[in-house]
């Protein structure tokens, strides 16, 4: 059987292979470079939730404080379990789960 390359018929599948895996190094380090996060922001983050949590139960209802918080503890549980499926190991997957839910403060 004969493959249709986009390339024509003297495509080379070595060469296009080299191209796909660089362009996938390429986007994973991005992803890397997006999700990279320091402890200390996290801590930042975790404590705009936690002030945010408190203002709203005081504004609105303790309820709706309770719905902030609970936003943010099912965020950092699927983040959790998502680390560990993918090979994270405890205090490690733990961490990523914490920058994941809370590093968005470095974007403030």
């Amino acid at each position: 059987m004969r493959q249709e390359w986009p390339e024509g018929e003297y495509a080379d599948p070595g060469a296009a292979r080299e191209r796909y895996d660089a362009d996938m190094r390429a986007s994973r380090a991005a992803v890397r470079t997006l999700f990279r996060v320091e402890m200390p922001v996290a801590h930042m983050g975790l404590v705009i939730v936690v002030i945010a949590t408190v203002f709203v139960g005081a504004v609105w209802s303790p309820g709706a404080g309770a719905i902030v918080a609970g936003v943010f503890a099912g965020l950092f549980a699927d983040a959790l379990g998502v680390a560990l499926l993918v090979g994270g190991r405890g205090r490690d997957a733990a961490r990523g789960a914490y920058r994941f839910t809370f590093g968005w403060a470095e974007r403030i």
